[in-house]
């Protein structure tokens, strides 16, 4: 299930690009490898992050996974949710259980993702 209209990474994190803003999530394989969701420590509104930059950590019975940041930018908003029902990312990866949301400040950092066919060849050679 790669869902159009998202930019996606090697890591398994995807991004909704709206404006300036990207919503960023781990993709339905992520959370297929870890399994159930035990807890997602979500990153600081405020905080400064590089492309394939630590953003967030997911953890699982299996594993704990860092969530590297898809964009360059500021994180403006989180989802407070997945503080007590971290496993809505196991329900809705790419719907409310999304991470956090990030003023793109580098533009051109898009360039360097995923669309959905280049994802979805990318997985099968997995």
């Amino acid at each position: 299930m790669v869902p159009k209209g998202l930019l996606y990474t090697k890591d398994h994190e995807w991004a909704k690009i709206e404006g300036d803003i990207a919503i960023i999530g781990i993709t339905d394989h992520a959370q297929n490898q870890l399994g159930e969701l035990t807890f997602v420590e979500l990153p600081d509104v405020g905080k400064e992050v590089k492309q394939k930059g630590e953003l967030a950590v997911v953890e699982s019975s299996k594993a704990a996974s860092d969530v590297y940041s898809p964009v360059t930018g500021k994180v403006i908003e989180v989802n407070k949710a997945l503080q007590a029902k971290p496993e809505i990312v196991n329900d809705e990866c790419y719907g409310s259980g999304w991470i956090c949301k990030i003023q793109i400040t580098d533009k051109a950092t898009t360039k360097n993702l995923m669309d959905t066919t280049q994802y979805e060849e990318y997985l099968k050679g997995l």
